[in-house]
This record gives structure tokens, C-alpha cells and sequence, in this order.
């Protein structure tokens, strides 16, 4: 074991085991104010409960009512979520996903709002706890740190769909050698998802893994061909159709708030920087990490290249928020795995508290400050990932000898 910072010294299990039982009061408490203090389906602040959730069971129940395809058309969505609601100053709450992911949204639909968001929220909260505890079986505070983690609160707040992103994500790396077929399914699912699944296929290919690639393919393959065979062609041409309008008004002048949004394009433009240079920073920045993740994906261990994949998914995409950050909490899962099996350097302790509690006040510090805390945290864990596999796996990267120079 390195020698410890003395900012790694004081991140210790008591301490760690107590600032995520706090956190978990908190999320708990958070979600009871939230649920006794709504109206029907409307909490006291004048939003749907779940937020982001009513996006998702308004397509749903469009698309059950013969109107899959006006799901992307934001004014008519409005019209339709004011309506499920029963309240004509409802916020708006966009529907930008590809149609594969109208076929979890009719599903989901079939139920009553708030029994839908329930279930859909407990269900894919429970396969990311499954995912952490197959990641560190032999940890025993492994759910109490995940269940505190401040990202589950964010996202169950917001009715997000990340904790099943880092389970498909995280669940195919963690499969990708002992079960091919199986973790080509799981990964091939992202199509729902597809900014998370920009550097899916070079990571497979990195590894050799043909049985995955072919799995992945043929699954991608079946969603798209599933949602025309019960749609038609119109949900694709409505979001074709619909992705000038999102491009430029959700990610180019981002309306849903540069604070927010936690990518290399969304610091550029928070920082004034003119639409192309930030295109051009993303796109250096998606390069670097798909390339680290690729390396490690053929080099490194198990855990480091879950954890490379997840935390390089994170920077590969211009539009990322905070709730997405459950990736990271997945990513910090695979490090930990992998620190128990050989061993702690210096700084890691450090680093990998900062990312885990980064989601808690990032989106405040970057409004205020300007600094991109939740980036910063993507990249740091990236960062000491690819320092790990120089370290134990031999891989070598340009930057790799000043990463090592802080080990022992």
C-alpha cells in the first residue's frame, strides 16, 4: 500500500460509514416531505412528482392511445402532460429518447402515475444495488454506500432512468468475458440511451469479443426492428425529425441550465466559449477518454475496465447531467473492487470521496463558481482508473508516467 495523504487518512470506513447513513436519512426523509405534501400527482412546488418521470409516462400512455409519434412533438406533449395532470401550469418536461425506449414507457403507462414511477424507480434502483453487491461481494457496507450515495437521491428525485443505464452499462462490462452473449444483450440495450453508448463497440472490439459484439449488434438490431413493427416508420421520423430542435435548444443553448449540465461542451459554453470551440473541446476530450477506456479495456483488469467504461461514458457525450452521475457511483464501485484485491495509492481515497459526493453540490458550486465539480469527479476517476492499470496491469499510456509519480 502507498503512503496516504493526510486527506486520505481522514477518509475512513467509520467516517464514510457515517456520512452515508446521514445521507440516506436525508434521501429518505426528502422523498416522504415530497410525496405527503403533493396534490394527486403535483408536489407542493407546482411539479409532477418524478419530474422528469412525466416525459416518460406521457409518451407511454400517448403511444397507447394511437399517438406514439406525436410524442416528439413537444407542444402537443405539453398539452397531453397539462391534461395527465390536471394542471395547466405544469412545467414541461421534454421527450428526446430514441423510439426503443416508448416500448418501457407503454409498459409503464399501463398503471396509475404514481404506482408507475414507484415501480419503476424501486425496480431499477434494485438492480443497480444487485449490480454493486456482484461488484464487491465481499463488502458488507457495499449498499449502505450506494443507498446513501447523493446521486440516488437526485435521480429518484428527478425520476431518471440512470440506475438503469449503470446497470446495463456496468452489468455488461462486469459480464463481458465470463457471459459474451449475455453482456452483448445487456449493452446492446443502451440504444435507448445512445450518448452512453458512443464507445460501447470500441470497447467490445478492444477486448476481442466477438460473441459480445455479435449480441450487442443483433440486439440493437431487434429494438429498433421491435418499435417500427409496432409503430411504423412515424416514431422514427418524428425523432429524426425532432433532433435539430433538441440539438439547439437543449444542448447548444442549454435551457435546462449550464449548471446543470456537466460535460466538457456545457464548461465551454458556461465559460462564454463560442458554440464551435466547445464542439471542438468535446470532441478532443470524447477522443482522449474512448482511447484511455480502450486501453484499459484490453490491458486492464476486470474492475478497472467497468470502471473505465463508466466513468469515460460520462465525458464522451456533450449533454450529461447530475442524476447521470450514477455512473460514476458504479464506477467507484468497480475501483473499490479492485483496490481490495491490490491495494491502496495514494490519493485514491481522496478522489473517489470527492466523486461520491460531488452530485451533492455540484450543480450549486458550478452555478456560483463556474467550476464544473461533477466533471472534475468523471475525470478524476478515469484519471486514477488508467493510473491503476499502469501501475498493476502494465499499460501504458502518454500521460501514464505522471499519474505514477504519485505512487509509493
Amino acid at each position: 500500500m502507498a503512503a496516504l495523504s493526510l486527506t486520505d487518512q481522514w477518509v475512513t470506513r467509520a467516517r464514510t460509514r457515517l456520512v452515508a447513513c446521514f445521507m440516506l436519512a436525508a434521501t429518505v426523509l426528502g422523498l416522504l416531505f415530497l410525496f405527503a405534501g403533493a396534490h394527486g400527482t403535483v408536489d407542493s412546488l407546482g411539479r409532477p412528482l418524478g419530474t422528469d418521470f412525466s416525459n416518460v409516462w406521457t409518451a407511454g400512455w400517448m403511444a397507447d392511445h394511437g399517438r406514439a409519434a406525436e410524442a416528439w412533438d413537444w407542444t402537443i406533449q405539453h398539452d397531453v402532460q397539462r391534461q395527465v395532470h390536471h394542471d395547466p401550469a405544469i412545467p414541461f418536461y421534454g421527450w428526446h429518447y430514441p423510439p426503443p425506449f416508448l416500448i418501457i414507457a407503454t409498459l409503464l403507462a399501463q398503471l396509475p402515475y404514481v404506482a408507475a414511477l414507484l415501480i419503476w424507480q424501486g425496480a431499477t434502483l434494485s438492480l443497480t444495488l444487485l449490480l454493486v453487491k456482484h461488484i464487491l461481494p465481499a463488502e458488507r457496507d457495499a449498499w449502505l454506500i450506494a443507498l446513501g450515495a447523493p446521486v440516488v437521491l437526485i435521480c429518484l428525485g428527478h425520476g431518471q432512468n440512470a440506475f438503469l443505464t449503470a446497470s446495463l452499462l456496468g452489468g455488461g462490462m462486469l459480464l463481458l468475458d465470463r457471459r459474451p452473449w449475455v453482456a452483448g444483450i445487456l449493452l446492446g440495450a443502451l440504444v435507448y440511451k445512445p450518448q452512453f453508448a458512443v464507445l460501447i463497440p470500441v470497447l467490445i472490439l478492444a477486448r476481442g469479443n466477438l460473441r459480445a459484439f455479435i449480441a450487442a449488434s443483433l440486439t440493437v438490431f431487434a429494438l429498433c426492428l421491435l418499435t417500427w413493427a409496432i409503430w411504423g416508420w412515424a416514431v422514427w421520423q418524428a425523432f429524426i425529425d425532432s433532433l435539430p430542435l433538441t440539438r439547439h435548444i437543449i444542448v447548444e443553448a442549454g435551457a435546462t441550465g449550464w449548471e446543470k449540465i456537466q460535460s466538457p461542451f456545457a464548461a465551454i459554453r458556461q465559460w462564454g466559449g463560442s458554440i464551435p470551440l466547445a464542439y471542438g473541446v468535446q470532441a478532443v476530450v470524447t477522443i482522449c477518454a474512448i482511447i484511455a477506456a480502450a486501453l484499459i479495456a484490453r490491458r486492464g483488469s476486470m474492475a478497472l475496465r467497468g470502471a473505465a467504461a463508466l466513468s469515460a461514458a460520462l465525458l464522451c457525450t456533450p449533454y450529461v447531467l447530475d442524476y447521470d452521475h450514477v455512473l460514476l457511483g458504479v464506477a467507484i464501485a468497480f475501483v473499490a473492487a479492485d483496490i481490495r484485491e491490490r491495494g491502496t495509492l495514494r490519493w485514491e481515497p481522496t478522489w473517489l470521496a470527492y466523486a461520491w459526493l460531488a452530485p451533492l453540490f455540484g450543480r450549486t458550486v458550478s452555478d456560483l463558481t463556474l467550476i464544473p465539480v461533477n466533471l472534475i469527479a468523471a475525470i478524476a476517476i478515469l484519471a486514477i482508473t488508467a493510473r491503476r492499470a499502469a501501475q498493476f496491469d502494465a499499460l501504458t499510456l502518454p500521460w501514464t508516467a505522471r499519474l505514477t509519480a504519485y505512487r509509493q
